[in-house]
């Protein structure tokens, strides 16, 4: 498929070991939110208009943004978010993880200037709060529980759950906050879920081979069975031992 092509093309371009350098992206930022108090968001987050007006490293420094604010359980998911990550690494190889991360990181950036042009939202430092790398997160979860459904892992390291059940969760928490979400800043809310739910979405429908599932492929299959596995005829012998 085009994955395909793109790999032999551009593999050898791939980022090695990416989870790693997203958990480090992520430790940078709390150790400059410490720092400066949270003054550093003004500097890099992800404000279309400031991009427009020269400052064109928020395309990419917004990343820097943590998902949430460092304490103890925002470290454990950030392994948990590793082991994820390393998984999917492993499962889809270095490239096709590459580009899911970095489609979601374009999407996100698309979303926030669909916000600035269609919406007339300034993302400002509330937005800022918005605009971060939880989402991204998020598809990375749904992407594992897609490929790994029947996985058990220990919620709050007690309770016993198949991954497929938390991704329902999650989805369903996703369309309630959807809904739910209201004032300033709500679209942003809804956007940032859209373009996350989007990676996931074009991402998981178009690396699938619907080719075996096509009306032609299951014809050409039944016909298969009948060449090789012809209906016996009740009472005669095809074949006779010889002794």
């Amino acid at each position: 498929n085009w994955l395909d092509k793109l790999e032999r093309k551009f593999g050898r371009y791939a980022i090695r070991n990416l989870p790693l350098y997203i958990v480090m992206l992520y430790a940078i930022g709390a150790v400059l939110n410490i720092m400066t108090k949270g003054s550093y968001y003004y500097y890099v987050a992800l404000n279309p208009y400031m991009i427009l007006h020269g400052q064109i490293w928020r395309l990419v420094s917004w990343v820097l943004i943590p998902p949430s604010g460092l304490d103890i359980f925002t470290i454990i998911m950030l392994f948990f978010y590793y082991s994820l990550g390393t998984a999917l690494e492993r499962t889809w190889g270095e490239f096709r993880y590459n580009v899911y991360i970095f489609s979601g990181i374009l999407f996100t950036v698309i979303g926030a200037f669909l916000l600035y042009f269609i919406g007339g939202l300034q993302i400002s430092l509330y937005g800022a709060s918005i605009i971060s790398t939880y989402y991204i997160n998020l598809s990375i979860f749904l992407a594992f529980a897609a490929n790994y459904p029947d996985m058990q892992v220990l919620l709050y390291f007690v309770i016993p759950i198949k991954i497929k059940w938390m991704a329902y969760l999650d989805i369903a928490y996703l369309a309630y906050n959807f809904i739910r979400v209201s004032g300033y800043g709500a679209w942003a809310v809804r956007m940032m879920i859209l373009v996350s739910l989007l990676n996931f979405i074009i991402f998981f429908f178009m690396t699938r081979n619907y080719k075996t599932i096509s009306p032609r492929e299951i014809h050409r299959k039944q016909q298969f069975k009948k060449a090789v596995h012809p209906k016996m005829t009740p009472n005669i012998t095809k074949h006779k031992c010889a002794i």
